[in-house]
C-alpha cells in the first residue's frame, strides 16, 4: 500500500482553500480529478477524511490527523530534493530563514555576513515577515528557521533565546515629548502614532498596553518598514515605537528624537524557533548555534 504524494498535497490544499474548486484552481488541475483523488486516499484508508458542507469542505478528525502527518512527509520530500540539488550544483545547504523586521533590522545583516563568510557554500533565502507568519511557516515547514519577538507562541515549535532590544519613543524634533528624558506610554497616546503593519508584534503591544490603560491609540497610518516610520514622524504625521537599535540610524540625519519609554514591555526577547532542533539539516542547525552566538 502506497500513499501517492499529489494525492497528499492535493488533500492539504483543499484544507488550506476550504474547497475542491478552488483546490483544483491552485493546483491546475480538473476539479474532478481532485475528487477523484481523494476518493481513492479514503478508499486506500479506509477512513473519512473530508466532510462536505454548504460552503465547502472541513477536515474530520482523521482528517486532521492526516493534515500534519502529510505536511511532514511533503516537507521531508523537498527537503531531500533540495539537498541532493545542492550536491549537483556544489552547494552544501540552503537554509529558508524567515526573520521579523526587528531582526532583520538591528542584527541579522552583520551575523549573516559573518555566518556565510564562515560557510560560503551554504545559501540563506531570507523573507521578512510579522512573528504570527513566521511561526506558522516554521510549523508547516515552509520555513527552516524563524526569528520572532516574544508574545503568543505556538505549542508545536521550539525556541531558543537570541537578543533583546529596546523599545523608545521617537518624535519629530521640535513635539511637545521630544524635550523628555523619557515618558510613559500613558504620556504618548493623546497624540496620533505611526504604525507598523496591522499584526505586527510591536502594533498588536501598542493596541494591547493602550487597551489596558482603557485607551484606544490613534494609529493615523501603518508603514512596513522602520526607515519609512522615521519619515513620517520627522513630517509630523505622528509619534512612533521603534527598537532604539533599528531607528539609530536614522537620529542624525533625520529631524526626529527618541525618548526612553518607561514601560516594562519596552525591554524585549527575540527569540529563534524551529520544528526540531535535533531534526534541522546540519547547515541549519550551524546557523543556529551561530545567531545564538551573536
Amino acid at each position: 500500500m502506497i500513499v501517492d504524494p499529489l494525492s497528499l498535497k492535493l488533500f492539504v490544499t483543499i484544507v488550506e482553500e476550504g474547497t475542491i474548486a478552488a483546490a483544483a484552481e491552485r493546483e491546475h488541475i480538473s476539479a474532478s480529478a481532485v475528487s477523484k483523488r481523494i476518493s481513492d486516499l479514503e478508499t486506500m484508508l479506509d477512513t473519512q477524511l473530508l466532510r462536505r458542507t454548504n460552503k465547502g469542505v472541513v477536515p474530520t478528525v482523521a482528517g486532521v490527523t492526516l493534515l500534519h502527518l502529510a505536511r511532514g512527509v511533503l516537507h521531508d520530500l523537498t527537503d531531500i530534493f533540495l539537498q541532493m540539488q545542492e550536491y549537483s550544483s556544489g552547494v552544501r545547504g540552503r537554509i529558508r530563514l524567515w526573520a521579523n523586521i526587528s531582526a532583520i533590522n538591528q542584527f541579522l545583516p552583520n551575523e549573516l555576513k559573518s555566518f556565510l563568510n564562515a560557510y560560503p557554500q551554504v545559501q540563506v533565502r531570507l523573507e521578512g515577515n510579522i512573528s504570527e507568519s513566521i511561526m506558522k511557516a516554521v510549523a508547516e515547514g515552509a520555513a527552516d528557521v524563524g526569528v520572532i519577538t516574544t508574545g503568543s507562541c505556538r505549542e508545536d515549535l521550539e525556541y531558543l533565546p537570541y537578543h533583546t532590544d529596546q523599545l523608545v519613543v521617537i518624535t519629530p524634533k521640535d513635539h511637545i515629548l521630544a524635550h523628555n528624558k523619557s515618558v510613559s506610554f500613558r504620556e504618548t497616546l493623546d497624540f496620533d502614532y505611526v504604525g507598523l503593519p496591522v499584526g505586527s508584534a510591536l502594533n498588536n503591544q501598542i493596541v494591547r498596553a493602550a487597551n489596558d490603560l482603557g485607551r484606544t491609540p490613534k494609529l493615523r497610518l501603518h508603514v512596513n518598514s522602520f526607515d519609512a516610520l522615521c519619515l513620517m514622524v520627522e513630517a509630523g504625521l505622528g509619534v512612533g515605537i521603534v527598537p532604539r537599535g533599528a531607528a539609530k540610524p536614522y537620529f542624525k540625519g533625520l529631524r526626529i528624537r527618541p525618548v526612553q519609554l518607561r514601560e516594562p514591555w519596552a525591554t524585549r526577547d527575540l527569540k529563534l524557533c524551529v520544528r526540531s532542533f535535533n531534526s534541522l539539516p546540519a547547515a541549519a542547525k550551524l546557523l543556529v548555534d551561530h545567531l545564538r552566538q551573536g
